[in-house]
C-alpha cells in the first residue's frame, strides 16, 4: 500500500477549496496526482477534513489477545515449547483454533524469541 498524505498537506488542499479553487487547481498549486486531488475534493466538501484512514488493523483485536497469560503459562511450564502444541492446548481449553503462524506472531510480541544454537560435535570441531 501507498503512504497516506500528511496531515499538513490534507489541510492546505481544504484551504485552497474554502478558498474557492476547484479541485484540479488546488491540486496543480500543491502538485497532487488526479487520484488524489478526486478523493480529497469530495471529502473536503461533503464531510469537510477528513483524516488519512489507517491502512492496516486495529492492534489487539486479534483472537489471542484474549488469552496472554494462558500462553505465557504454557511458555513457563516448559520453555522448549513447540508452535503447535499451543494451538492444541488452547482449542483443547477454550475451543480456539488458530495458525501456528498466528501463535509465533502473537508470542513475539509478549516478547518471547528463538535463538537457534549451532550444533558441535562433543569435540568441538566444526564439520566441513
Amino acid at each position: 500500500m501507498s503512504a497516506s498524505l500528511p496531515s499538513a498537506l490534507r489541510a492546505q488542499f481544504e484551504e485552497c477549496i474554502k478558498e474557492g479553487l476547484r479541485g484540479r487547481e488546488a491540486a496543480a498549486r500543491l502538485k497532487l496526482p488526479s487520484t488524489t486531488w478526486r478523493k480529497m475534493a469530495t471529502q473536503a466538501v461533503g464531510d469537510g477534513f477528513v483524516p488519512a484512514r489507517t491502512q492496516s488493523h486495529r492492534p489487539g483485536h486479534e483472537k489471542l489477545s484474549r488469552y496472554p497469560a494462558f500462553l505465557e503459562e504454557l511458555v513457563a511450564q516448559d520453555g522448549d515449547i513447540n508452535l503447535p502444541q499451543p494451538g492444541g492446548a488452547l482449542e483443547a481449553t477454550a475451543g480456539v483454533a488458530a495458525h501456528s503462524a498466528s501463535f509465533g506472531r502473537f508470542l513475539r510480541k509478549l516478547g518471547y524469541t528463538y535463538k537457534k544454537s549451532r550444533w558441535l560435535p562433543p569435540n568441538g570441531c566444526a564439520p566441513m
